[in-house]
């Protein structure tokens, strides 16, 4: 068969993510939408800009109006800065007192919760003469990093004695901003301590995506939006009135058809034969597998669009391979077979696998090319 290709795109596999950065432009537009006039908005870029790339989405998440950027750890903070990403950098995750001077050193903001934090940044203004540039973590519900709220007010007055430390900012973390009782319990808490401490000139930051988006939190200038960027929802509220912003999905997977044969009536498909033809059917193979991040528990559970009819994913899902039922398509090996676009929600991914889209995209990064466009 001769090979054909439908795409000007050149990687060194038949299989890869598209990005599309119009989508980004346009998102970030939308969520504007909710943010008040002067609030500022802080992307958060961690895990790769969730599975897209965020060396490569940077600089237009900062075109596009947002102020600075979140990442998980210094290294995601190092790798922006080594790609000439000059904004501020908040590393929102713990970060090890053996590390923070690589952040100092490369003004990356980082998170501070615990006496040994500000010992360690007062040792590493003594060897540099760098103030670090802080933000105060709050836990006022997440139980999982950050000063207990009863302690909050004591710790932010500690910390804004400190001569050698540079305060930026107080935050905390929603843990269920999809629950509106749980919201307001932890609005109450992160009030009881920003009410009762100087903030003048501090950013102040408690909404996510859900929360940007649902509520209105006047003590707080600054929004962090994250999976909203990408053009995916998070869970909202039940009963809570709100204008949900048209998103448009950044990623797309597609895959080149590499082999196409007929299979008989009662023969089996990939490992263990969880699939068997019913009749003679037209099987083609694409390299695309769950090393790639395509879940094998979506075996024989969802669908590729080939040449515009949707085409069942029949098999076990391989580490490198996975097979359609192209029955009745006409098609040929190069043709390319999308499994996911602005059309074909990661959405319908998460539900079948009851989980949520952010942890799917994370997945695609794994050894996937990633093409850039408009």
């Amino acid at each position: 068969m001769k090979n054909t290709r439908q795409t000007n795109i050149n990687t060194r596999r038949d299989a890869w993510v598209e990005i599309n950065i119009g989508n980004l432009e346009h998102n970030i537009k939308e969520i504007k939408k909710n943010v008040p006039q002067g609030v500022k908005l802080l992307g958060v870029v961690k895990a790769d800009a969730y599975g897209h790339g965020a060396v490569m989405l940077a600089p237009t998440i900062l075109a596009s109006g947002v102020d600075m950027l979140g990442v998980a750890s210094i290294d995601e903070g190092l790798d922006l800065r080594k790609a000439k990403i000059n904004s501020d950098i908040l590393v929102l995750g713990a970060v090890p007192v053996w590390a923070l001077e690589s952040a100092v050193q490369n003004d990356i903001s980082i998170s501070v919760f615990t006496d040994e934090h500000l010992k360690a940044c007062e040792e590493i203004f003594q060897r540099t003469g760098i103030k670090p540039k802080v933000h105060i973590k709050l836990d006022t519900g997440m139980n999982r990093i950050g000063v207990r709220t009863e302690s909050g007010v004591e710790f932010i007055n500690k910390v804004k004695r400190c001569d050698f430390i540079e305060l930026k900012g107080i935050f905390t973390h929603l843990a269920s901003a999809e629950e509106f009782d749980k919201t307001q319990e932890q609005f109450e808490k992160w009030d009881s301590v920003v009410d009762n401490v100087n903030t003048d000139g501090l950013l102040l930051h408690i909404l996510n995506t859900t929360g940007t988006i649902c509520y209105d939190k006047p003590n707080s200038n600054m929004r962090r939006i994250g999976i909203s960027l990408y053009g995916l929802y998070p869970d909202f509220p039940p009963g809570v009135e709100f204008k949900k912003p048209d998103l448009k999905q950044l990623i797309s997977l597609k895959a080149r058809i590499v082999n196409i044969h007929k299979v008989n009536c009662g023969e089996g498909v990939s490992y263990c034969h969880t699939y068997i033809a019913d009749r003679e059917r037209v099987i083609a193979t694409v390299p695309l597998g769950y090393a790639d991040g395509v879940p094998r528990l979506l075996s024989n559970k969802i669908t590729g669009n080939l040449n515009g009819i949707e085409v069942p994913q029949v098999g076990n899902i391989t580490m490198d391979q996975m097979m359609f039922d192209i029955t009745g398509v006409d098609a040929k090996a190069g043709d390319v077979i999308t499994l996911l676009d602005e059309n074909k929600s990661i959405d319908m991914w998460a539900n079948i696998l009851h989980t949520i889209n952010y942890e799917l995209t994370c997945r695609l990064k794994v050894r996937l090319p990633r093409v850039y466009t408009r």
